[in-house]
């Protein structure tokens, strides 16, 4: 059968109408038919399928396991039919469209969001809806058209491209190394107060790598946790010494309240900055506008790196 017979589609707007709804009448008052124009609707997509999608009673719809996976099935449908359409506006003169991405928390508040800012500012016809967290989101599953990620790339139903080199740095303050002295080699830190950040991969052991040596270092300390910014606060009052990125600390290295420790020295020197894509297979006006504009924010380096505020 022609999927875009007007039958079939009528039936499938019905499906999805009483699952966003929850009522035949409610789905009825929003497609515009009689509520038993959508009853006969449902009736026959579940004849013609073969299987029970909707459990009706008197007070409510229950939607059964398959119901749930074919409303889920459509509205990805639904995803590629806009960004087909938005594929082939890509001559039009202005970008429109909206954009799901995901952002690490600290970094995305502190560098990121500006960023977003002044990319509507430039395409008013655009929305972003952002999620700042540090969960690993799913990109697929969860519908999100792009993330900027920090680390090692694993999942190969990404498409990467690299935005910058992460780098990872060892940083104190001035009194905690007046009071304990300062590191002169890696396994000089399993002596001194380390500040642990339990999100690290190789937590807790600090990997480190310098013109080419290699160093590893089991480190132990009086406060550990898996939020960068509390550790950074411990870290500026003098509780231990912190490893993290330069992004996190740039701003407290410019005043004066940290110094760097081992400076040669850093961790996970494979890791990068990344905004991911689900797939470049529908490649939409919106995401390339906001790929190239990203793109060129990071083309003579990490914003942080050479912020004029500073």
């Amino acid at each position: 059968m022609d999927p875009f017979d007007s039958r079939r589609a009528d039936e499938l707007a019905t499906l999805l109408a009483l699952h966003e709804q929850g009522s035949f009448a409610a789905a009825g008052r929003q497609l515009e038919r009689h509520p038993s124009v959508l009853s006969r609707r449902l009736g026959a997509l579940e004849q013609r399928l073969g299987i029970r999608l909707v459990e009706r009673t008197t007070r409510q719809l229950r939607f059964t396991d398959e119901g749930e996976r074919l409303v889920e099935r459509l509205r990805h449908a639904n995803r590629l039919i806009d960004e087909a359409e938005q594929e082939a506006a890509l001559g039009a003169a202005q970008v429109r469209g909206r954009l799901r991405l995901a952002l690490p928390a600290a970094m995305g508040r502190r560098w990121l969001s500006g960023l977003l800012a002044d990319f509507v500012l430039a395409h008013p016809q655009v929305t972003i809806d952002a999620e700042y967290a540090d969960r690993f989101v799913d990109l697929v599953g969860e519908g999100f058209d792009a993330a900027i990620r920090i680390g090692e790339l694993a999942d190969n139903r990404l498409v990467a491209s690299k935005l910058c080199e992460h780098l990872r740095i060892l940083c104190a303050a001035p009194g905690y190394l007046a009071r304990h002295g300062t590191p002169q080699l890696p396994a000089d830190l399993a002596s001194h107060n380390c500040l642990g950040f339990s999100g690290l991969r190789s937590f807790p052991e600090w990997h480190l790598t310098a013109s080419g040596r290699q160093a590893s270092v089991k480190v132990a300390g009086s406060l550990r946790g898996n939020d960068n910014e509390a550790l950074l606060e411990a870290a500026r009052r003098g509780v231990g010494i912190i490893a993290g990125g330069d992004w996190l600390m740039v701003e407290d290295l410019r005043a004066g309240r940290l110094v760097r420790v081992l400076p040669e020295w850093q961790l996970d020197v494979a890791a990068g900055i990344y905004l991911v894509r689900p797939s470049a297979r529908l490649n939409t006006a919106v995401m390339r506008a906001f790929k190239a504009w990203l793109e060129a924010c990071f083309k003579d380096g990490a914003p942080w790196r050479h912020d004029s505020r500073h």
